[in-house]
């Protein structure tokens, strides 16, 4: 039986597939995924292509090393009217961020592939609307200091399934798309190719 390969390095990804029940190991791909992310979106990609190329090149740079076995990729991408928001990498981005989104509406598309061969087997992107509620300066900066580096690890330095949940007056979409997989999907592919019970 050919493994199941999460090509992340997200724990969030690997949390929600080990307490589904999917059995599968993690390695990290190789992937410039800023580089990737710039040059589509120079080119006029939409958000919704940039996302799952995203999960495609992992999935596909992995693929080539273990082609027998079928590897997972998945990524988001955050717009807000038509600015891409990228992850941060400092408490003052984290605080930026929470004031573009304070008080409005935006879109997380979250993407996933599997790819086995080098070639793409299967592909989902799944949008999620969230509205932020209105927040103080005061709320943004006890917010970053509950969750510390967390807020580097959501592109919306949200965490979602716990203490962020207190950003959001409204959700409409899927729980395990915001986390950053479409998991309903990706386990009826799962068991349409017989890699879980079916």
């Amino acid at each position: 039986m050919p493994d199941i390969i999460l090509a992340s390095g997200s724990e969030t990804r690997a949390k929600i597939l080990l307490n589904a029940g999917v059995k599968f190991t993690v390695k990290k791909p190789m992937v410039d995924e800023s580089a990737i992310k710039a040059d589509l979106l120079e080119s006029g990609a939409s958000p919704r292509m940039v996302a799952d190329a995203l999960a495609e090149a992992k999935a596909r740079t992995m693929s080539y090393i273990h082609p027998e076995d079928y590897i997972l990729g998945a990524d988001q991408i955050l717009v807000k009217e038509s600015k891409v928001f990228s992850k941060v990498s400092s408490r003052d981005e984290a605080r930026t961020t929470l004031q573009a989104l304070s008080g409005s509406e935006h879109r997380l598309l979250s993407a996933a592939a599997v790819c086995q061969k080098g070639l793409v087997v299967w592909r989902h992107v799944d949008t999620v609307k969230l509205s932020v509620r209105p927040l103080s300066e005061k709320f943004i900066e006890e917010y970053l200091d509950a969750i510390g580096e967390n807020a580097f690890w959501s592109v919306g330095c949200y965490q979602f399934e716990g203490i962020g949940a207190q950003l959001f007056t409204d959700v409409d979409g899927d729980y395990f798309s915001i986390l950053g997989l479409p998991l309903l999907p990706l386990l009826d592919f799962l068991r349409r190719h017989q890699l879980m019970p079916i």
